[in-house]
């Protein structure tokens, strides 16, 4: 599939609390993976570039042992990639971030963020992209807890969207019960769960998500089950014998079902590469027919 210059149009558009953007966005995560900085910082302009609008980051997206900076030993966040690529940032970028888990020194998540915390991390995000006031902040609960534990933590982000810190809040890793409790608090932008034609635990959710007009932002969308350790490149499975018929590749037909669920899902691939960055954006031109995604469905 070809790419073109403003490619990432093909998938559609979404509204993310007052502002419409692609559904076809951009996730930061694996950009701290790789010691190459300036690799980095072109792929986040190539995404801008192709008309990729709506970029996923966090407070915790950084290379632990400062691998970004190889022997220096400065830990890099993805948010300051991001200030590095794209600041004076154009108005149509939507910068989303999340916070929540309180980080440790090496690359782990400790417990949970309290108010005063989240504040903290609310704080460094500002100073690391460089802006006023972020776009949206989503609440990432990491241990189990209950919908009145979801509720606090997003009382203390609403004081600050109130303070005129954050335009926009969501949550991250939810329940339906969890989103009911934040309603009651504050707007709820956007849900960010994990979610794959092989990762399907949270298919409610996202029905739900569409009849309240609420943005359902999956991530591990290409690696499913894999997480954290990435996508695979098997040759097996409904995605990848549709792709060798339609000469795309099996990473294109994942992303491509998950737009198909809904016209409120919007897809976050991450790369530190661009030419696997430009294939995840061209897959938003590809629709599959019903045939294609009843057999996609089988995998569940």
């Amino acid at each position: 599939m070809t790419v073109k210059r403003n490619e990432a149009s093909a998938a559609g558009e979404w509204r993310l609390g007052d502002r419409v953007v692609k559904r076809m966005g951009f996730g930061s995560m694996r950009l701290t993976v790789r010691a190459d900085r300036e690799r980095a910082v072109a792929v986040l302009r190539r995404a801008v570039e192709m008309g990729v609008d709506h970029i996923d980051t966090a407070a915790f997206y950084f290379s632990p042992g400062g691998i970004l900076d190889g022997e220096s030993g400065t830990v890099r966040y993805a948010t300051e990639l991001i200030r590095e690529a794209l600041r004076p940032y154009d108005q149509g970028i939507f910068i989303a971030t999340k916070v929540g888990p309180d980080p440790r020194p090496d690359g782990g998540w400790g417990e949970a963020a309290m108010p005063g915390q989240l504040r903290r991390q609310v704080e460094e995000n500002l100073r690391r992209l460089d802006v006023e006031a972020l776009d949206l902040v989503n609440l990432r609960i990491v241990k189990p807890v209950g919908p009145e534990g979801v509720a606090e933590r997003f009382g203390a982000l609403a004081e600050m969207r109130a303070e005129g810190l954050i335009r926009h809040l969501g949550l991250s890793n939810v329940r339906v019960e969890h989103v009911d409790a934040a309603e009651k608090v504050a707007p709820v932008a956007c849900v960010q769960n994990a979610y794959a034609v092989d990762l399907r635990r949270h298919d409610e959710l996202l029905r739900e998500c569409g009849k309240r007009g609420i943005a359902f932002v999956p991530f591990f969308t290409i690696a499913g089950p894999s997480r954290e350790a990435g996508a695979g490149d098997g040759d097996s499975g409904a995605e990848w014998r549709i792709a060798r018929e339609r000469g795309v590749t099996g990473h294109q037909v994942r992303l491509a079902w998950t737009l198909q669920q809904g016209e409120h899902v919007l897809v976050i691939p991450g790369t530190g590469d661009i030419a696997h960055l430009e294939e995840n954006v061209a897959a938003g031109a590809l629709r599959l027919s019903e045939a294609e995604m009843a057999e996609m469905d089988q995998r569940r």
